[in-house]
This record gives C-alpha cells, structure tokens and sequence, in this order.
C-alpha cells in the first residue's frame, strides 16, 4: 500500500500542451507516408504564423511574450488547423487562416482560458467559407492519382502556384472519400458501387482511414498521461455510431456504415484532439457527455444532410455556443443545499 503524502506536483500548461503535440505524431506519419511530405510544410508554416501572431498579439496587449509563447497552446492551434486543410493548400491560405485563429479566435477574447470557441475550427470555418475552391483540392493517396508530383514540385505549387507542364491540378488531386460518397450518391449511385472504387478502402477512404488509426493510436498515450477523460471521445463516437447505424439499417444502400463515419473526415481527430480542449467544453463529466454526443449527432447531419463534406469543425463551434448553458445546467449542488431554500 503506498503512503501519504498523496499530493502530486501540478502539471503545467507547456508540458500538456507538449503531450497533445506528441499525441499527434503518429498520425502525422501515417499522414506522410499515403500522401508524402507536403503536410510537413504546412505545418511549419502554421507554426511560424501562430508564434509570430501570438507575439504580437501579446506585445500589443501589454502582456509578457515568453511565458505565453512558450506553453505550446499556439503551436496546437496551428496544427489542428494545418491538419484539416488541404496540404497542397497555398501558403497564403495557412497564414490566413492561423492569423485569424490566433488574433481574433483567441486573443480578441482575452488570450488562452477566456475563449469561447476552439480557434483552430474557427479557422478552418473561416477558410472554408471564404476560399471553398482552394479547400477541395486534397492530395490524392499515393499510387491512387492520375499523377504524382515530388516534394520539390510539391513546394513549387505551395509557394508559387506552378505545377510541372503538362500536369493540372485535378490530376494530382481529388475530392475526399466523405465528398466523393455524397456526390456519387446524387447521381444516384448505389452504396456497393461507390465504396468499391479505387479511393476507398477497407473500413474509409485509402490512407485516411490509417490517418485516423494514428490519431486513435496517439489517444492511447493522452489516457496514459491523463490528459483527457473518457467522456468526449466516447460520448461524440458513439452517438456518432448510432446515428449512422439507425441510417445504414434503415436504407443501407444509400447511408454508409458507422465504421465508415469513423474513420473518415476529422472525425478521430475531433474526438479526441479537438473536442476534448478544456477551455471551449463544459467543466462537469455530464456536461461533456451532453456537449460531445451533440457535437456528433451534428457531424452526422452536417456530412449526409449538409452542404459541407465534413461536419466536425461546425458541429464543435455549434456546440461551443452552447456550453455555458450546459455549465449551468449540469454543475452539482452544493453540500448542504437543500432545494427549494435559499
């Protein structure tokens, strides 16, 4: 049996931060490795814009800049937000996008701990609502493409726009396994035709299903570490489940699994990297179970009823809206309340 004293030492805000980094290192791998490198630089980019927009956001509102550029939170925002856009994304793209996250997301509400809604999916909205072209053309897996272009080739395009001659964008890319179900559906495709083409795979799309293998991976060692409860991930994948088993029994020729919801999308992402930030989700365990199981009715609806492929960053902001309500309706009474007395 151990022995008191049972007092640990605190963790900090840095090293937490740092943990959900490293938790996102498998998945970035497996990132690299079905659709080559140019993630990488995406995430570079995003990183340099997040800790140079954090400094001047600090120096401008009079707080010190290295204790708060150093606790990492700038550099997660970054690459939550890198990680769900395009990576052949134009580097102006990036730095909008992380520009807006950082300054107006995040500092416009008083700086890490006083923002209402996650600023990396603010971001993404931003972007997804301003430049929706730019945010269609995903990287084909590969060996799955019409063509493949190197790493060189690949930074050629981010910085300056230019492919190879003779090469076009659309031969290098494609619409992701999410969009590609939903306008093959329209053409009244059915369910068994559409998954047996070339860009999907055994339980998602080719790669992106092993993508969200490596952030399911990266969740085991955020529970080893204690950085995250059970509540948000089970509570956003299994409603997330059900809503997509009760369709696919209904019709199943024209709704997808719920293996398939899984993984495909941010959906592995959002349950565990996204949605689980302690400062834009509710403070009590029945909150979070309410806030995350709403989060993935909404993600259910967005993807199959919706004009967004993917439904995870709106669903989270949605929900985001709704936490203090939620705060207010689940925090415990207090020892020795009796209701109906004041």
């Amino acid at each position: 049996m151990p022995s008191s004293p049972f007092i640990t030492r605190s963790t900090s805000v840095s090293a937490i931060m740092f943990k959900v980094l490293l938790a996102l290192v498998p998945g970035i791998a497996l990132y690299v490795w079905f659709y080559g490198p140019a993630i990488l630089v995406s995430l570079a980019l995003a990183s340099v814009t997040a800790l140079a927009t954090e400094a001047v956001m600090l120096k401008l509102r009079n707080r010190p800049i290295k204790p708060f550029l150093s606790d990492n939170s700038a550099l997660l925002t970054a690459w939550l937000l890198a990680l769900s856009i395009p990576p052949l994304a134009p580097w102006w793209l990036v730095v909008v996008g992380t520009m807006f996250a950082i300054s107006i997301a995040k500092h416009l509400y008083g700086g890490l701990g006083s923002n209402p809604f996650n600023p990396a999916m603010i971001g993404y909205a931003v972007l997804i609502i301003s430049f929706p072209l730019h945010m269609t053309h995903w990287l084909s897996p590969l060996g799955l493409g019409q063509a493949e272009i190197g790493f060189a080739d690949q930074l050629r395009y981010i910085f300056s726009g230019a492919l190879p001659p003779g090469l076009t964008l659309d031969a290098v890319t494609m619409a992701t396994p999410l969009d590609t179900l939903k306008t093959q559906l329209h053409m009244n495709r059915p369910m068994q035709e559409i998954t047996a083409m070339p860009i999907y795979g055994h339980l998602a799309g080719h790669g992106s299903e092993m993508v969200a293998v490596g952030f399911l991976l990266g969740s085991v060692y955020l529970f080893a570490n204690r950085i995250i409860t059970w509540h948000q991930p089970v509570a956003f994948l299994g409603t997330l489940f059900l809503t997509a088993e009760i369709f696919h029994m209904v019709d199943s020729g024209h709704y997808a699994t719920p293996m398939f919801h899984w993984f495909s999308g941010a959906a592995m992402l959002g349950a565990f990297f996204i949605l689980t930030d302690p400062i834009t989700s509710p403070t009590t365990p029945k909150g979070k179970l309410i806030f995350a199981a709403g989060a993935g009715f909404l993600t259910y609806i967005i993807r199959v009823f919706g004009g967004f492929p993917d439904g995870v960053a709106f669903a989270t902001l949605l929900m985001n809206i709704c936490v203090p309500l939620i705060d207010a309706y689940t925090q415990p009474k207090v020892f020795g309340h009796k209701a109906g007395k004041k």
